[in-house]
């Protein structure tokens, strides 16, 4: 108990519900640690520290008193600063200036979980303009620094969170996943980030309710531990009355993180078919795989059956969020602040601005059937796939962490092994999942030569979470990655 920092999110529910530390403490520790570690991260836009120690105050009362508590009864966390929301705290949809007094008057789907399970809320994390890049940047509150090299950044959208939980400011926080948000940061600092299957865990969207499925779109966690994700999964899924597209599933994952994969067949995809790989990225995932045979498991080296070039596909995804975007832009602008004005439009990223010219009210009901229609072409490979293997594996992102600009405008690649792809989203191929709505997730697979988090991506067949977290548990078990953390020093 002497470095709260370290603890589990549930080594400390624990710890508080027998009384050997209290949610007082905790909290204070929390504090603290943000306190000296974000001014050199960034990883906070907003931190309301007096509503957390009054929330911990109440929290050591309900022990006092014997009541029934929680799975992460006291835990500190934090949210995602982009579709997420608080009454009463501010939300600025990834960092757009003019956004910085815009007040939440509702709470999302995942603080109503959380709170239910009694994990307190100590800000809010930082993210890109509206989640659109796979990394952490924006024009309000500038990058988010990766805590394994400053100079570099932590990946995104989720990149905030991640880099918090790195840190040890916080064991678990938020992340959203419309095309990998959780995985991309998770790979690039060393964390566990999880992504439910389709349906699993709601996301409340208004005033289109169905807007979370093109592409699916997640609220999650990102975690330093697989049993953390476990945990925090078994708080978030569930039916919701405003989400029409979740239902209850049967949980076939609260015991993975000890069942095993002996016998499983996994498929082991070094590239997902198509996209170019960075060598280092390559040979510590190429190195990681061989872990899952120790564990007992198949593992053969396959094709999914992907044909399209790469930037086909991550031009669709694009294609298919923008239209969640202009809607979120022509509701701001019903309430009085047109952002795409010429007066307003400094605060969005240029390549932002392009796509959501590019994909405008030219953008039809016929092309969007042709986008999809490449999605089920998408869907079908990988289902093929499980029809023959219990997994696949593959590299979470093709590229290593990018220094940070001082624009505001931070981005990925633009080639890769001389081939050029999309730097905002084309060296993250994690959004093919959101394409089909299977569960997966991205665990450290080493470190490169660099000495930079390297990250394996998890997917399984649809509802079956349990089996994702039950491979990345006995990933953790053969080849754990804590003591990476001891290099962070901030």
């Amino acid at each position: 108990m002497t470095d709260l920092a370290k603890l589990s999110a549930t080594e400390t529910a624990l710890a508080i519900r027998e009384r050997r530390v209290s949610a007082t403490e905790v909290m204070q520790a929390a504090i603290a640690r943000i306190e000296a570690a974000d001014p050199k991260l960034n990883a906070f836009v907003f931190t309301s520290f007096d509503e957390a120690l009054d929330n911990a105050k109440q929290a050591d009362e309900a022990v006092a008193r014997g009541d029934a508590l929680g799975a992460l009864h006291g835990v500190p966390t934090a949210m995602k600063d982009l579709f997420d929301f608080k009454p009463g705290w501010p939300s600025t949809l990834g960092g757009i200036p003019q956004l910085k007094e815009n007040i939440a008057d509702m709470k999302c789907g995942f603080v109503e979980s959380m709170e239910a399970a009694g994990a307190i809320f100590v800000g809010k994390t930082n993210s890109p303009a509206m989640g659109f890049r796979g990394t952490t940047d924006n024009a309000a509150f500038g990058p988010t620094s990766n805590p394994f090299d400053t100079t570099r950044n932590a990946g995104g959208s989720s990149g905030g969170s991640a880099a918090a939980v790195a840190s040890g400011m916080l064991a678990v926080a938020e992340g959203t996943d419309g095309g990998g948000s959780i995985r991309i940061p998770a790979a690039w600092t060393n964390t566990v980030g999880y992504r439910a299957s389709a349906g699993r865990t709601p996301l409340l969207v208004r005033p289109n309710a169905f807007a979370n499925t093109l592409p699916y779109i997640f609220e999650g966690t990102i975690t330093r531990n697989v049993q953390d994700a476990i945990v925090s999964l078994g708080v978030l899924q569930g039916a919701h009355p405003g989400d029409p597209n979740c239902h209850d599933m049967v949980n076939d994952f609260a015991d993975a993180g000890l069942r095993g994969i002996k016998g499983m067949k996994i498929g082991y995809s070094p590239n997902l078919d198509v996209f170019p790989v960075e060598d280092e990225v390559r040979d510590v995932v190429a190195d990681a795989v061989k872990v899952f045979e120790q564990a007992g498991a198949e593992v053969e080296e396959i094709k999914i059956g992907l044909t399209r070039d790469q930037r086909e596909y991550s031009d669709i995804w694009c294609r298919l969020f923008v239209p969640i975007m202009r809607h979120s832009f022509e509701a701001i602008k019903a309430s009085g602040l047109d952002l795409l004005s010429d007066e307003h439009r400094h605060g969005l990223a240029p390549d932002l601005l392009e796509w959501v010219e590019r994909v405008g009210p030219g953008y039809s009901a016929d092309d969007l059937f042709r986008d999809l229609s490449v999605r089920s072409e998408v869907f079908d490979a990988y289902q093929a796939t499980f029809a023959k293997y219990d997994l696949i594996v593959s590299p979470t992102v093709t590229a290593m962490p990018v220094k940070n600009t001082t624009d505001g405008n931070t981005k990925g690649p633009s080639r890769i092994n001389g081939i050029e792809i999309d730097p905002l989203i084309g060296w993250c191929p994690t959004f093919l999942t959101n394409f089909t709505g299977h569960p997966s997730v991205s665990v450290p697979a080493g470190l490169g030569t660099s000495g930079l988090p390297v990250g394996l991506h998890i997917a399984g067949r649809r509802q079956a979470d349990g089996d994702v977290l039950a491979a990345a548990a006995a990933f953790e078990r053969l080849r754990p990655w804590a003591q990476h953390y001891d290099r962070i020093a901030l």
